[in-house]
């Protein structure tokens, strides 16, 4: 182990530069990746609170409710007739009912646990009781609305029709433009990355070629004389990945706690949770964009 850990300084010494630009080019390529896991995370996030460009929902009558053609709380008589016409009408692909219960933890969940005590006990500012019932419907195609909107605009429980394309669609595209972007841009400098791994590869087996011979002749095998540059590889995974974490930590903290979630609070916005995925992400692709390349072309300028 003495010989793999003394050529493993040396060759980092040797090839400082070249391993410095695997390393920038691997940290900012993983941080994009990263970037491209939260927001596709958030995407979802969002999705799932405001309702996806497909969807439009009916909300139903409750007690006291403002509009005037409600005469009190849905009945069962009436939200029957209400399903029965969604599920008749061909626009339709999917849907599903959200209860009082599931709307109320919404609305929980968007002002977070240090606001939870606002909902409890005789004082609390809203309860479940005082949202309505809803139903949450898929079109098959999104320009393809007028049939199911006719069909139960006017039936009676049906306090409202919320067309949800608009709230959601521009804000859901957005995040899934720039999480296009951003994956684009790190498939490109991990190509870049590559090269440079290749090239750093190249280099080394070229400065150590006196003692690679040597240890071919003493009957060393492929892997002993290849265990330099696996370190090599992986150090700069290491550093880079561990940059890369900090930065997209960065990002979660000072970002999305500090700033997003204070303009937007509508939103559900990624969590640490979220953060660690795409942390493991990273973690994962790190290694192997540096492993495997090393790995194979080693075995071809180290051979016995």
């Amino acid at each position: 182990m003495r010989y793999v850990f003394s050529n493993l300084g040396q060759g980092l010494r040797r090839n400082l530069s070249m391993h410095l630009a695997v390393i920038l080019t691997l940290f900012v390529s993983l941080t994009l990746v990263g970037a491209g896991a939260l927001l596709n995370r958030q995407a979802e996030k969002t999705s799932d609170q405001l309702g996806s460009e497909l969807e439009i929902t009916a909300y139903l009558c409750r007690d006291d409710d403002p509009n005037q053609s409600c005469q009190g709380e849905v009945t069962s008589a009436e939200k029957k007739r209400i399903l029965q016409a969604v599920e008749d009408n061909p626009e339709v692909a999917s849907y599903r009912v959200e209860s009082k219960e599931t709307a109320f933890e919404k609305v929980k969940e968007l002002y977070g646990p240090e606001e939870a005590d606002r909902f409890e006990g005789p004082n609390a500012i809203l309860g479940a009781e005082d949202l309505p019932e809803s139903v949450w419907i898929t079109l098959e195609d999104p320009a393809e609305f007028e049939g199911i909107t006719s069909a139960i605009i006017g039936l009676d429980g049906v306090a409202k029709l919320v067309d949800q394309r608009e709230t959601a669609g521009k804000i859901i595209n957005t995040m899934e433009a720039m999480q296009r972007a951003a994956l684009g841009i790190a498939l490109l400098l991990v190509v870049s990355a590559l090269l440079l791994v290749a090239n750093t590869i190249r280099l080394a087996a070229f400065a150590r070629r006196k003692e690679i011979g040597i240890m071919r002749l003493v009957g060393a095998s492929t892997l002993y004389i290849a265990l330099p540059f696996l370190l090599e590889a992986l150090v700069t995974a290491v550093v880079s990945v561990v940059l890369a974490g900090g930065a997209l930590a960065g990002f979660q903290y000072f970002g999305v706690q500090q700033r997003f979630s204070d303009y937007l609070e509508f939103i559900p916005w990624v969590g640490w949770d979220d953060y660690l995925v795409a942390l493991g992400v990273v973690a994962v692709l790190g290694p192997v964009l540096t492993l495997l390349p090393t790995l194979a072309l080693t075995r071809k300028y180290v051979k016995v």
